[in-house]
């Protein structure tokens, strides 16, 4: 933390291919070492062969897969006893 004040939370830049914040997003989390690029090539290349195998836009397939990747509900661990439990996980 710290003493100062806190960091300010930047907005994530639209990426320059497809304009979208979403694939900027996935290219930083897709990125090791600080390697943008190597990501970049990375992503616009799968991009260009979901393109070409689908005959669709790969953004639209791209923000399909995530919103399918995405969990419908939001789990919470509830803690009882000094032990964390995720619900549905069993009984307690």
């Amino acid at each position: 933390m710290p003493r100062r004040r806190s960091a300010e939370i930047r907005e994530v830049q639209p990426d320059p291919v497809f304009g979208s914040t979403l694939a900027e997003k996935f290219v930083n989390s897709l990125m090791w070492d600080g390697k943008k690029t190597v990501a970049q090539k990375v992503f616009y290349a799968a991009m260009n062969k979901v393109a070409e195998r689908s005959g669709e836009d790969a953004l639209k397939m791209f923000k399909k897969a995530v919103e399918n990747a995405k969990p419908m509900l939001e789990v919470k661990t509830r803690r009882v006893g000094g032990a964390n439990y995720w619900p549905f996980a069993g009984s307690y």
